[in-house]
């Protein structure tokens, strides 16, 4: 059985309500990350890796010294489908999570000291 895959409407009105940073452009649902340095990057390179491979669904990423764009579009189904949404909001938790902000033992990368830095989170 296909994957249902959405119209562009569909798309743009399920990110504005469920991946507001993510945006559609060009048939791909889209977010670049801004990262503090290179090994900021490779992080985010690794993690979005990591979390594409487990769940068999693999985006298009381009990177930069402080960036990287994770692209999603389901390749067999020639579209957006509900797999792209999962591994996008997956991908969004895991990279933007700020273990400072949850009081549970963990505080997160020094804001105040750049050698530390590490998403720009916003």
């Amino acid at each position: 059985m296909a994957d249902k895959t959405y119209t562009a409407e569909e798309v743009t009105a399920r990110l504005a309500a469920e991946l507001p940073a993510w945006r559609l452009e060009d048939g791909w649902i889209r977010r670049t990350y801004k990262t503090a340095s290179w090994k900021s990057t490779l992080m985010v390179i690794n993690t979005v890796g990591h979390l594409a491979e487990a769940a068999w669904h693999h985006p298009d990423i381009t990177a930069s010294y402080a960036w990287v764009e994770v692209r999603l579009m389901n390749h067999h189904a020639k579209g957006i489908t509900d797999k792209d949404f999962a591994l996008a909001k997956k991908i969004e938790e895991v990279v933007m999570w700020q273990p400072g902000l949850e009081g549970e033992g963990l505080e997160g990368t020094p804001a105040d000291d750049q050698r530390f830095a590490y998403i720009k989170y916003k």
